[in-house]
């Protein structure tokens, strides 16, 4: 947490050159020395022991006094990095209404509390909370210092981020663009400290499905990394985890696994089994699982993925949505719809909380649920989450995007199996269409939609056009396997 750092390194500033320090700085100054300390080691229980002491000194100065503010702040962080947001939040709360009082609105320390109490109410999933003050920050560290100061592009890459999450991309790629172009001015393009930058910049592409222009930002990750680091550091175990997905992603399974796989071994070895860390990279392992047809050991990595998150981030956050909606998915695979129900609500409606109702999550929730009522026969209730998952796609992703071709086949099988031909015709077009245009005409994803059109077509009557589909995509699968 790199707000943590720069905060900490303040305060030794303050406590060793403030001139209202008070005649303990010198003691406050070496404590925060040691939590400094600590907190790079990631010790951050002892390190907490030793701020609570930093701000009962402080607060010997005066409970107004600027190195108060600085102890709340710091103490603040600690909880934060612990996942301790209840904790957190009122230190935070009552650090920046010092800082506004005794330094004004505009100060730079007052941007340093905003972006911090932001960045809490993003990891709570409060979107909306959290939006104005990082917009805040940018505003105030921009007047202050330029706009290619350090502190700029900490607040500018917060406010990024917090667009991604909410599923704006194209709020977010600009700024990632711009931190990017400055990093690789002012370091030279393998600095480590670039790694951010290119990472993000890829995270929205891979979000958008321009998969071509992500891959290679993600390889450049992992290389700089590998020299910088060693090849068993977490962050290498990260990065591999990223190039893994985005081959996941395009379907390219026997690269994706190996990336896994090596990367869950680095986590668990570093940080322990019950890491938060360690729980993506669960959930990713039980993913492939799944598509093997693994269920009873892809349930298993899942119900231990929803276990770390719960306890590390309450039961309503959007990450245990993500959990939830796996295991309804897997349930559903396996024919245990009363038993896929359950999550798949509970994953509604716990994205529809926290992410708003046109997140990109709430689509794919919606979807899943919808998929669940399919396989039971009630078309009725499916029809409208179809439905819905379509527009809030359409709306956030584009209409050309990948994940709107998948919505469009799922609303046209519904329709089928409706016989509701003339309906599902077009659907099945137009996500075929998609499909090439994304993913080029040999895909084997575009074989299926060809399958599909070619199994209605044989429904409507018109033969020579489904056979001609069903040679095209028997031509195509045929290809894939040789390949």
């Amino acid at each position: 947490m790199k707000k943590m750092i720069s905060t900490l390194l303040l305060v030794l500033f303050v406590g060793a050159t403030g001139a209202a320090a008070a005649p303990q700085g010198s003691e406050w100054g070496a404590l925060n020395a040691d939590v400094m300390a600590l907190y790079k080691e990631k010790r951050y229980a002892q390190a907490t022991i030793l701020a609570k002491e930093a701000l009962r000194v402080a607060e010997n100065t005066g409970p107004e006094h600027p190195d108060t503010a600085t102890s709340l702040n710091n103490l603040a962080g600690l909880y934060d990095a612990q996942g301790k947001y209840a904790e957190a939040e009122p230190l935070y709360k009552r650090s920046l209404a010092i800082r506004e009082n005794i330094l004004g609105p505009a100060h730079t320390d007052v941007a340093a509390s905003l972006n911090n109490l932001a960045g809490l109410y993003k990891n709570q999933g409060r979107y909306s909370e959290a939006e104005p003050l990082f917009k805040r920050a940018v505003e105030i560290r921009e007047k202050a210092f330029g706009p290619d100061h350090p502190g700029v592009t900490t607040s500018m890459n917060s406010l990024a981020g917090l667009y991604k999450t909410q599923g704006q991309y194209a709020l977010a790629e600009p700024l990632y663009k711009k931190l990017l172009l400055n990093k690789e001015k002012d370091l030279g393009t393998d600095h480590p400290d670039v790694v951010p930058s290119l990472n993000n910049l890829a995270g929205i592409y891979y979000a958008m499905g321009n998969y071509a222009q992500a891959e290679p930002l993600y390889s450049r990750v992992v290389a700089i990394r590998e020299k910088a680091l060693g090849p068993d550091h977490p962050d290498v175990a990260t990065s591999l985890n990223n190039l893994a997905g985005l081959y996941f992603a395009k379907q390219e399974y026997a690269r994706a696994e190996p990336l896994y796989s090596r990367a869950l071994a680095i986590k668990e070895k570093a940080l322990g089994a019950n890491h938060p860390d360690v729980a993506a990279n669960l959930s990713n392992l039980a993913l492939l699982n799944k598509l093997q047809g693994h269920y009873e050991h892809a349930e298993q990595l899942y119900r231990q993925e929803l276990a770390i998150k719960e306890q590390h981030l309450g039961p309503e956050h959007p990450d245990v949505a993500t959990i939830l909606n796996n295991l309804a998915v897997l349930c559903k695979m396996q024919g245990h719809y009363a038993q896929a129900e359950q999550p798949g609500k509970r994953s509604l409606a716990i994205r529809e909380k926290t992410l708003g109702p046109d997140h990109p999550d709430v689509s794919t929730s919606l979807t899943h649920l919808a998929g669940i009522y399919y396989a039971l026969g009630k078309y009725t209730q499916a029809e409208p989450l179809y439905k819905r998952a379509l527009a809030v796609k359409e709306k956030t992703l584009g209409p050309d995007h990948l994940e709107v071709a998948t919505s469009l086949n799922n609303l046209a099988g519904l329709y089928y199996n409706e016989e509701l031909y003339s309906q599902a015709e077009p659907l099945y077009k137009r996500s075929l269409a998609i499909k090439e245009k994304a993913l080029g005409p040999l895909h084997p994803t575009v074989a299926t939609s060809l399958e599909n059109m070619s199994i209605l077509y044989y429904k409507t009557g018109q033969k020579k056009t489904a056979k001609d589909l069903e040679k095209r995509a028997a031509a195509i699968r045929a290809l894939a396997h040789q390949n």
